[in-house]
């Protein structure tokens, strides 16, 4: 209700405070005096109860209708942004911790440990994992001396099978959250049974071998549905990054 509803609102029990109750037939009197009066106040339609059918039993009330469906679509409204803010809140809570994460990539020693190891408690999440698929033909670029088979650590990285990474992440995308989980048991293996909710990321090494990263989260708060994409995105960058070192 606004500002102005509230102030007739409060005028009216103040006059019955005053003694003086207003009756049915006064505010009847008063709204035929001042017919256009809910037309300058339409507020009061989401306060007001609509009478169901005023043409008899054969022609129901449209204006009842139309009022419920204001109010329903008032309440869908408020829920949206309230969601809106959650995620804004999460997005913000991840952004922090990717960089906590980032920071512990900088100093490891042994990135596909830390991924697995260090990452899900920085991260609040019950599972992380580096996966790949076959490297196809060897491939050199320039300044660098390790073929594409050699490019990523021989322990630690799980072998998907060909044209897995592009089905989950999806052509063209970097990130993905997925609120309905497929082949959990293979990117999740025994934290499978307690994920409702995962992320994969792309990890773009140098040499081309495709390459992701895997996230299996308990709370679906720890990944956000919106607001995350482009910050676990970065998160598979900065993976690639620690990799090429």
């Amino acid at each position: 209700m606004t500002s102005n509803a509230a102030t007739l609102l409060d005028t009216a029990a103040a006059l019955a405070a005053g003694g003086h109750a207003l009756t049915a037939e006064e505010v009847a009197a008063y709204l035929c005096d001042h017919p256009d009066f809910l037309v300058r106040h339409p507020d009061l339609y989401r306060a007001l109860v609509p009478p169901r059918r005023v043409h008899g039993e054969n022609l129901a009330d449209h204006m009842a209708a139309m009022v419920a469906a204001e109010r329903a679509r008032t309440r869908q409204l408020e829920a949206e942004v309230q969601a809106a803010i959650d995620d804004g809140r999460a997005g913000a809570a991840l952004v922090l911790r990717v960089r906590l994460a980032t920071l512990a990539l900088m100093r490891s020693r042994d990135i596909p440990e830390t991924v697995s190891q260090e990452l899900p408690a920085l991260l609040r999440i019950e599972s992380c994992a580096i996966f790949a698929e076959p490297a196809g033909a060897p491939s050199f670029l320039p300044g660098r001396r390790a073929p594409a088979e050699t490019s990523l650590p021989r322990q630690g990285v799980r072998m998907l099978p060909p044209g897995t990474i592009a089905r989950l992440v999806g052509r063209g995308r970097d990130a993905r959250v997925r609120t309905e989980i497929t082949d959990a048991e293979l990117l999740h293996a025994e934290a499978a049974a307690l994920v409702t909710r995962d992320a994969v990321a792309r990890v773009p090494l140098w040499c081309g071998t495709p390459c992701m990263l895997a996230l299996g989260a308990r709370d679906a708060a720890a990944l956000p549905a919106r607001q995350a994409v482009t910050t676990l995105a970065f998160l598979g960058r900065a993976v690639a990054a620690a990799l090429s070192r």
